[in-house]
């Protein structure tokens, strides 16, 4: 996978991916179904947090293809209290199973500790998304507890720099 940075004209891409209902159940933590216009917003706030900050969500691209395959990356995020660095990651319904997940969250990892010399990283989900938390099992972080994100129950995890 090759990753960019998101920009603008990359919505189209991203609501053929985050409005994918099988994705839509695994990320999407609202009661009501996201729409062409949340994934809008959204992208506006990720293309901000760049600008803001130096570093965001990439588009992910098959190196061969050029075919997007997922959304994934570092960012801000405030949820339960806590205010980190959160590693978060969406691959398109077709290409699950293939270990690009992991493959992801080790990228994250390598440029939150190694480039942004971050002490460590949080990652949540919802708790009956067994695939996000076996990637994250995968890559080192730790189960710390569960939280309430959007209103709805998920599972936080950590992941400190040194891997303990």
């Amino acid at each position: 996978m090759i990753g960019e940075r998101l920009r603008a004209e990359h919505l189209d891409e991203l609501c053929r991916l985050l409005l994918a209902p099988e994705v839509v159940a695994t990320t999407w933590p609202f009661a009501h179904p996201p729409t062409r216009a949340d994934v809008a917003e959204s992208l506006r706030a990720k293309v901000e947090h760049w600008e803001r900050h130096g570093f965001g969500m990439w588009l992910l691209r098959d190196r061969a293809s050029g075919e997007m395959v997922g959304r994934g990356g570092l960012q801000y995020t405030y949820t339960a209290g806590l205010d980190a660095v959160e590693a978060a990651w969406a691959i398109a319904p077709e290409r699950w199973g293939r270990g690009l997940g992991t493959e992801l969250a080790r990228a994250e990892l390598q440029v939150a500790f190694a480039r942004l010399d971050l002490l460590e990283v949080v990652a949540f989900t919802l708790p009956d998304n067994v695939a996000s938390r076996r990637v994250m099992e995968k890559t080192g972080f730790g189960y710390e507890r569960e939280i309430v994100h959007a209103g709805l129950p998920h599972v936080l995890y950590r992941r400190p720099r040194d891997g303990r």
